[in-house]
Parts: C-alpha cells; sequence; structure tokens
C-alpha cells in the first residue's frame, strides 16, 4: 500500500492529464507463484450507473480504491489505446493503523477519519458516472480483530461494497501496476512497495522485463513483509531518529527480508539488474533529489536514480529535524514522522539486493486493478 498522497492524487473536479500503458503489466503464465485466478474479483463490480453518461459525455470510467494502513486513495479513468486516461483523482492521509500494533483494533478515530474520507470518494464515483470499481482494503484491516466489523460499517454508511485481499493478491497487483517501468533489456528485476502497514516485495525474471518477445509475467519469488513505514515507525519513534535508531531498523527489515533474500539470491547477479520501486517513500526522495520546490508527478514517475544518488536523498533525509521535514512540501506535515522509517525499510533492501539504479514509480495497487478490470472487459480489443 502506498503511503504517498502527491499532487495528481489531489486533484478534484478536473481532468488529470496522465496516461498509462498496458504493456509490461499481463497475467502471469500458469505454475508462477501468480495465476490470473489468484486475483479475486474486489469490490463492488457494478458499482455506479452502467450506460449512465457522465458530465462528460463518457460511458465507461473505472475506479480502483485502495485503502491502506496509512492513506485512502481512489483513481477514476477510462480506457485509452493501450492503456488507460486518469481524469480523477483522490487521495488522503487516514492512519487507520495508528496505533494498531498496541491495541490490535482500529480506534474509534481513526475510523471516524476514514469514513469521512471513504464518503468523498463515494461522491467522485457518482459524479464521474464510474460503471465498474474495486475497492480495497490492506494490512490495517487484515490484522484488526474488528476488521470485518468496520468493513461492515463503511457498506453500511458509505455504500461501498471494500473487501479486504489477502498478502499475495496485495503483492501482484503492485507488480502488475508498475511493471511497466522495467528495464526491458533486465534480465532480472527486484520490484517493492513500500506501504504503511507492509512491504510488498517480488523477483521478475527477463520475461516479465521484456513483454514485446514474451507477453506473460513471470515473477519468480515473492513475500509480503509485515512491517510499513506506520508500524516501524510507531515502534522505533519517527520523530527524531538518530543514526543508531536508524541503524535498528534497518536490521530488524533485514532479519524480517531474510528469508526472501535466500529465495531470490540470483537476482541481483542477472545481466542489467535494477531496483524498482513504488511507494512515498522513494517518491519523496526522488523529489528531494530533483529539488523539487512542490511535488511534479510527471518529473518523479519512471525517473532512474544511482545508487549514490538515492544514499545522498537519504543522508540528506537523517540531517533534518521533525520540523524540517513537515516543512518540505514534497513531505508534508502528515509523514514527517514517517518518512525515514521508509528510508530505513528501503536501505535494507538496497543491502540485501546491491543496485546501481533504482527507478522510481508513481503508480501501484489502484493501476494493477484498473489495468485488470479493463483487461477483463476487453476494452483494448478490436479497437474498443
Amino acid at each position: 500500500m502506498r503511503d504517498e498522497s502527491t499532487a495528481a492524487d489531489q486533484a478534484s473536479g478536473s481532468a488529470v492529464a496522465t496516461t498509462h500503458s498496458a504493456a509490461g503489466s499481463p497475467i502471469p503464465r500458469a505454475g508462477v507463484p501468480f495465476t490470473s485466478g489468484n486475483l479475486r474479483h474486489v469490490g463492488a463490480p457494478g458499482y455506479g450507473h452502467r450506460g449512465a453518461p457522465s458530465r462528460y459525455g463518457r460511458r465507461n470510467a473505472y475506479a480502483a480504491l485502495d485503502l491502506g494502513t496509512n492513506n485512502c486513495r481512489l483513481l477514476i479513468a477510462e480506457p485509452a489505446s493501450h492503456g488507460f486516461r486518469v481524469v480523477d483523482a483522490f487521495s488522503r492521509i487516514v492512519r487507520l493503523g495508528e496505533g494498531l500494533s498496541a491495541s490490535d483494533r482500529l480506534s474509534a478515530a481513526a475510523i471516524e477519519r476514514t469514513i469521512e474520507a471513504l464518503r468523498i470518494c463515494r461522491s467522485k464515483m457518482e459524479n464521474r458516472s464510474v460503471v465498474r470499481s474495486k475497492v480495497i482494503a490492506t494490512e490495517a484491516c487484515r490484522l484488526a480483530v474488528n476488521g470485518a466489523e468496520f468493513v461492515e460499517q463503511v457498506r453500511r454508511e458509505v455504500g461501498l461494497d471494500l473487501e479486504i485481499v489477502d498478502r499475495q493478491t496485495e503483492a501482484y497487483l503492485a507488480v502488475t501496476g508498475c511493471a511497466a517501468l522495467a528495464d526491458p533489456a533486465a534480465e532480472s528485476v527486484v520490484i517493492f512497495d513500500i506501504g504503511g502497514g507492509s512491504t510488498e516485495i517480488a523477483w521478475l525474471d527477463g520475461a516479465a522485463t521484456n513483454p514485446s518477445t514474451d507477453p506473460t509475467l513471470r515473477i519468480r519469488a515473492w513475500d509480503s513483509l509485515p512491517v510499513g513505514v506506520v508500524t516501524l515507525a510507531e515502534k522505533h519513534g519517527g520523530s527524531e531518529v538518530t543514526r543508531m535508531m536508524f541503524e535498528g531498523m534497518v536490521e530488524e527489515v533485514g532479519d524480517l527480508l531474510a528469508p526472501f533474500a535466500i529465495r531470490a539470491a540470483a537476482a541481483a547477479t542477472a545481466p542489467y539488474f535494477h531496483l524498482l520501486g513504488t511507494s512515498g517513500t522513494v517518491t519523496t526522495l526522488a523529489a528531494m533529489h530533483l529539488r523539487l520546490v512542490r511535488y511534479e508527478r510527471r518529473r518523479v514517475d519512471g525517473l532512474w536514480m544511482t545508487d549514490a544518488e538515492v544514499m545522498e536523498a537519504i543522508e540528506d533525509l537523517l540531517d533534518t529535524r521533525l520540523d524540517q521535514r513537515a516543512d518540505n512540501p514534497c513531505i508534508g506535515r502528515d509523514r514527517a514522522d514517517l518518512v525515514l522509517a521508509g528510508c530505513a525499510i528501503l536501505e535494507a533492501i538496497r543491502r540485501v539486493f546491491p543496485s546501481e539504479r533504482l527507478r522510481i514509480a508513481d503508480r501501484g495497487l489502484r493501476e494493477g486493478l484498473l489495468m485488470n478490470m479493463m483487461r477483463e472487459d476487453g476494452v483494448w480489443r478490436q479497437g474498443r
């Protein structure tokens, strides 16, 4: 689950000029960890008024909503040639999983914040006359003892059929959403998604990175680590992080990463290997590297960073105080206490899988959901 609010996500009431290609994100072949059957038909596929024209005269808007431990994020898009065009987006930090590690329950305050954000999402879906949607929840709802109760409350009060997806589905969606950014020349790629309550990571072999010659997505190994920016920051403290505290977080994540590292040990030795990251952590580091005065998705999504550039950005963050991070427009007050926990997760991955290159993706689960819905509906066949 992504933990970042971007400029595109905050757009409201106007079209967002963003187009995504469907290339590079095909359904996996049988016999690998994921198959098309693993992606359950989630959410409310009949939500909205099928065939009802929107204010823009369109009849084919799709919506994907990802409710994670930290963020509530919505993306509404229309099919385009070989991909889709985003027409509306929304993101709000709700911290649904706040305090979950201590109580095992979603708190009343967190639920209230989340319900408010979900009502906004519902309104946007209605205004855009969405014909099909998928509405998913991830780690916070998976872990909470009152997760099912919360899902029923959302259905009753908001009218959305929220479905809690398992970690395997979440990992598959993250890969599907950003695999198109993998270098076609690479024979091995490790993709990761640092979320609020969990971190998904997968090893793709060469078939996945060269869709022009092999239109299959071969995932050699995957894992979902039970750690994210919210859980790690709550455990170690995210307000003022010393270098010793940072190393402690890196070591903890490294221990959790060890089983996957054994299975994917050969990944980093393949020709043109690189890392591909999607999360608020990596987009923040990219924005800092580019010295952006405000976040610009078009400059961040698809950016290549060298190992030295990533390290320099992390070092710069380690030298900042909480108030400085809060004042940075590419971080903000809501994420100032979380970003260094995310950097610790990233650093653990970088140490296990050394790479000279990291590609930044400002895309993920929602894009994966949209791709799969449109593929299932055959919108790219015969010029539809």
